[in-house]
């Protein structure tokens, strides 16, 4: 797998931090699992442990990471159950918000949704499967925005994250990455305004990308922070 490398944020602040390691993580360029020592991000991105340690904590909070006692931050590793259970949140939450945004997406959202398949394919033509992942949580999260329902796509947006670690450590279709069908007819439906057609599409959708796990494979784990997050060992 091909992934790009991410250049170290100047005047990196504890937002930024968070971002771009949450980005790592839908990348797939940090695996679930990985120790995220406090020392390493602080020479990574160049600044103070406490900055560091706020970043942390606010992923944390997005269940993104996990904070363990005496021992330090790991990229968080869902086990079979909360797989399912991100799943089967994910299958009740997308379908309804699909409806909506199909009820108030304007040409512009339209547009933009395109945007997002063309950058997945390009992701996609170059090797870049991380980045293709990342860009298609995006896109179930942009659909979330145009339906206008904050509360639900904030949870949509923890829900997309904790799903790109279980496809991390379950995924077994790798052709379902590229099944760019799906958004297609999705992008149909939302430019119609056919909220019905939209909900139904995106319930097919989800259970077709939970049929995709697999509950037995779990890949080994890199170590290297700085190779993972910088593309290589060099500052």
């Amino acid at each position: 797998m091909q992934t790009t490398a991410k250049p170290m944020p100047t005047n990196a602040t504890a937002d930024t931090i968070a971002s771009a390691l949450s980005q790592a993580i839908h990348e797939h360029r940090l695996a679930p699992g990985t120790k995220l020592g406090e020392d390493d991000l602080s020479d990574i991105y160049g600044v103070s442990r406490t900055i560091v340690r706020t970043a942390l904590q606010s992923l944390a909070h997005q269940q993104i990471i996990e904070i363990k006692r005496n021992r330090g931050a790991f990229v968080a590793q869902p086990s079979l159950a909360e797989a399912h259970e991100v799943f089967e949140a994910r299958e009740l939450l997308e379908p309804r918000t699909a409806r909506s945004a199909a009820l108030n997406a304007t040409p512009d959202d339209v547009a933009l949704l395109n945007d997002h398949i063309t950058q997945e394919h390009a992701a996609m033509d170059t090797g870049d499967r991380g980045r293709a992942l990342f860009l298609s949580g995006q896109f179930h999260i942009e659909i979330a925005r145009i339906a206008q329902q904050k509360t639900i796509a904030d949870m949509i947006n923890v829900l997309i994250a904790r799903s790109s670690l279980i496809i991390a450590l379950y995924w077994r279709r790798e052709s379902a990455l590229c099944e760019s069908q799906a958004h297609h007819a999705l992008i149909k439906a939302i430019g119609d305004n056919d909220g019905a057609r939209a909900e139904e599409l995106m319930q097919s959708h989800l259970v077709d990308l939970h049929s995709a796990l697999n509950l037995n494979e779990l890949p080994a784990v890199e170590h290297d922070l700085r190779a993972m997050l910088l593309g290589d060992g060099k500052r």
